[in-house]
């Protein structure tokens, strides 16, 4: 089992974003050549008159319906639930795949770790200080209405998501210091000195929404209204809660660019929502919906042998992940007092019997996980190298001695579920800390009880939870579950309200400003961030500044290493466990590129719709 991969009036909207300030640069200024993409070292792989994505068929067809469950969520959406179409903000729980819907600036190639090309924008311009950009809009852009797509929308698009919009997207722009549009076809970004490296990036990715269709309308209400969009597809039927249908915008004006060529096959991407996993893989395996990424070890080893898959109708394959693979686990709530004292939380690693677990639960399907970076070159590993210890020495005496030497690594217990050896140490961990044990209980230096409830918001977990609840008890500490429905579960993380809840996150190869979402103090108190932990070190904080600031990807590489040793030092999180593949499964309709993107799973973007196997699949009942 593995988690799931994270407006007013017009002259009322533009009061309130006010605060990002214009732009002093003239239009004429030089600000160097026009440059075909961007990236966080200047890096690309593609040059200026290249005419596709190597992982892509040019010449894919187009048409047919290809639906799932969703397997990741962005913003405020929902993996079992939605209830509004606007998914950049808090409020509400939104539909997964609306960012279908928008166009950016420019688009992402998925066998890079961060180049960009044109999108909206043709090209761009970049000062030699790399604080400001020019971004050159592409004639004939519009949105689905057919109005024009100009720069003034694009600077609407990036006050409303910094003032308004979800937190996450708030803490990604803080560096944004400017924008404005000079005219139709130009935008001028401007950056704070020190910029985090990724938030060009981050900007030129953002959705573009239409100025004029928020004249009346707020941007940050939770609505089913739908938004007047820019990009590939459009909001076609949905049932609030249980489907929702996109349509493929068949006069799409950014169709035949390079970045678009041979993706967006399908004439409808479909998501269905299940609040069950039980219910949804019985509706994949009723074809319900066609396509199915597994992410319970136990279904995959036992339950894909029904008469389609045996029929050979159904396949199932297994695809590489060479994505660093990130963390996941439980991670404490150190805002809350019980959890402040790290050898508590220290105490709760060694009473996680992971061997047993992967053994008898899991198939032995995974590997654990030990870092934030893993299964990527940002991992530490071993003793710091002299450019790591370079980094850390002013902290000395600020952080743990362990930090200097080898990084924490998880017990690895002796796979009996109640390892007596592990448990001895959990018990010495807490008893140093002067918790001890009173009338059969642990109690904390006050006399209280300790007490944690585990927060879920589905039973597929439920398994993993009971022998480590098990474990805590025979340490005096009373562990008990929550289960709680998604739209309860999704509130609470945003609130901070829960002791321990399960989180899985991963960064890209390039990691930057997204950092701070999950690790800074600033988050640590922002409702709606990422840092559930409530991660709040100023060494955390420096050295998230010294990794966003690495001109190289040399220094980025010896920084990463030094914070993931700093927070894991740390005992935020009882680390749960990865795999570097994915294991999918879809009815025999589909047809995919012989090359997958190094960086994505390239579904259902770069597939499409086969019409003579769904026929032999009709045939074939």
């Amino acid at each position: 089992m593995i988690g799931r991969r994270d407006v007013t009036r017009r002259e009322t909207l533009l009061l309130g974003v006010g605060a990002l300030a214009s732009v002093a640069v003239p239009a004429h200024a030089d600000l160097g050549p026009e440059r075909h993409g961007m990236s966080a070292f200047g890096d690309l792989k593609y040059p200026a008159d290249f005419k596709h994505f190597d992982y892509v068929n040019p010449d894919a067809p187009k048409g047919g319906v290809f639906s799932q469950v969703g397997p990741t969520t962005l913003y405020n959406q929902n993996f079992r639930t939605f209830n509004t179409l606007n998914c950049f903000i808090l409020k509400g729980d939104g539909a997964q795949g609306m960012e279908l819907t928008f166009a950016s600036l420019m688009a992402g190639a998925a066998d890079e770790p961060d180049g960009m090309y044109g999108l909206a924008a043709r090209a761009v311009q970049i000062s030699p200080d790399g604080l400001t950009y020019r971004f050159l809009m592409r004639p004939g852009t519009r949105f689905l209405d057919g109005s024009p797509l100009t720069a003034h929308d694009v600077v609407f698009s990036l006050k409303a998501l910094k003032e308004k919009g979800h937190p996450i997207a708030q803490i990604l722009l803080r560096d944004l210091a400017g924008a404005e549009a000079p005219d139709d076809a130009t935008v001028v970004a401007t950056f704070a000195p020190n910029r985090a490296r990724d938030v060009p990036l981050f900007v030129a990715g953002c959705p573009i929404f239409s100025r004029a269709y928020y004249t009346h309308r707020p941007f940050d209400e939770s609505t089913l209204d739908v938004p007047l969009g820019s990009g590939p597809y459009k909001v076609g039927r949905f049932d609030a809660g249980r489907y929702i249908e996109y349509e493929r915008v068949k006069d799409w004006w950014g169709a035949d660019l390079p970045v678009a060529r041979g993706l967006n096959n399908f004439d409808f991407v479909r998501f269905e929502f299940y609040r069950d996993r039980d219910v949804a893989f019985e509706g994949f395996t009723g074809k319900s919906f066609l396509f199915q990424e597994e992410f319970t070890s136990r279904f995959w080893a036992t339950r894909y042998d029904f008469p389609a898959i045996r029929e050979g109708r159904v396949k199932r394959d297994v695809i590489p992940d060479d994505t660093p693979s990130g963390a996941q686990g439980w991670f404490f709530n150190t805002r809350r007092g019980k959890f402040k004292d790290k050898r508590l939380r220290e105490a709760f690693a060694y009473a996680f019997d992971f061997e047993w677990t992967n053994k008898s639960i899991m198939y032995g399907s995974y590997q654990r996980t030990h870092s934030v970076f893993q299964n990527s070159p940002l991992m530490a590993v071993g003793k710091p190298s002299a450019e790591e210890l370079a980094l850390l020495e002013p902290f000395r005496g600020k952080v743990s001695d362990e930090v200097f030497g080898e990084p924490f690594v998880p017990p690895v217990s002796d796979g009996s579920g109640q390892d007596r050896a592990l448990l001895r140490k959990a018990s010495a961990l807490l008893q140093d800390a002067g918790l001890m044990i009173k009338n059969g209980k642990r109690v904390l230096p006050n006399g209280e009880p300790i007490t944690v409830e585990f927060l879920l918001d589905e039973p597929s977990f439920q398994p993993h939870h009971m022998p480590f609840i098990k474990n805590l008890a025979t340490l005096g500490i009373e562990a008990t579950i929550r289960m709680v429905d998604p739209v309860q579960y999704k509130a609470r993380q945003q609130d901070f309200d829960f002791d321990l809840t399960i989180q899985r996150f991963s960064f890209s190869t390039t990691p930057g400003d997204s950092l701070r979402s999950y690790f800074s103090s600033q988050s640590a108190s922002t409702p709606g961030s990422q840092n559930l932990a409530g991660t709040a070190d100023p060494v955390v904080d420096a050295l998230i500044e010294r990794i966003i600031a690495a001109d190289n990807r040399p220094a980025l590489v010896i920084a990463c290493k030094a914070l993931d040793r700093v927070l894991r030092a740390g005992r935020y999180w009882v680390p749960h466990w990865y795999k570097a593949s994915h294991w999918i499964a879809y009815w025999d309709v589909f047809a995919r590129p012989a090359t997958k993107p190094r960086y994505a799973r390239g579904i259902p973007e770069t597939w499409w719709y086969d019409r003579d196997k769904a026929a032999k699949l009709e045939q074939r009942g």
